[in-house]
Order: C-alpha cells, then sequence, then structure tokens
C-alpha cells in the first residue's frame, strides 16, 4: 500500500474514532435523560396524588362548615348528603340482588 493509503486510513480511523467518541456521549447523555425522566415521572405522579389528597381534604372542610351551618355551603351539604345517601341506596339494592 502506497503512503497516500496509509494517510487516507489514518484519517478515515481517526473519523471511526471520533463518531465512537461521540456515539458514546450520546449514549451516556441519554441514559442520564432517562433516569431524570423516570424521576420526573415519579414526582409527578407523587404530586397528582398529594393534589387529589388535597382536593378531598378541602371537600371534607367545606362539608364540615357547611353542616356545622357556616357560609354559603349548606346547600352544597345537603346535595352532598342526598348524594351518598342515593349511593348507600344503590349498593344495598345490589347486596339485596
Amino acid at each position: 500500500m502506497s503512503e497516500k493509503g496509509y494517510d487516507e486510513l489514518k484519517i478515515l480511523y481517526g473519523k471511526i474514532d471520533g463518531l465512537i467518541a461521540k456515539f458514546n456521549k450520546i449514549k451516556s447523555d441519554y441514559e442520564e435523560l432517562r433516569s431524570l425522566n423516570k424521576v420526573l415521572e415519579s414526582k409527578l405522579v407523587e404530586g397528582e396524588k398529594k393534589i387529589e389528597e388535597l382536593e378531598i381534604k378541602n371537600e371534607r372542610f367545606r362539608l364540615s362548615g357547611a353542616l356545622l351551618g357556616e357560609g354559603e355551603n349548606a346547600g352544597e351539604a345537603k346535595r352532598k348528603i342526598n348524594e351518598l345517601v342515593r349511593e348507600i341506596d344503590k349498593c344495598v339494592a345490589l347486596l339485596n340482588r
């Protein structure tokens, strides 16, 4: 092989080494991003659960205030109680089948 062929081969090997290095860097970045994505997804789920818990607590506070006759939630409390009674009646009807 001529010297020109060796030079071209060295250049080609250099480019291949560069591509392998870039590939490994991208692969490493990808794994880091996947890990971060999993962490963020779990935080999102935790946040959604927390929001749901707080909404339930808020509803309970509003209903308890309404049952005590506080504020404008008295009508809502009656509506909610009626809704719960209807659900209980449905459950009892299903149990009696």
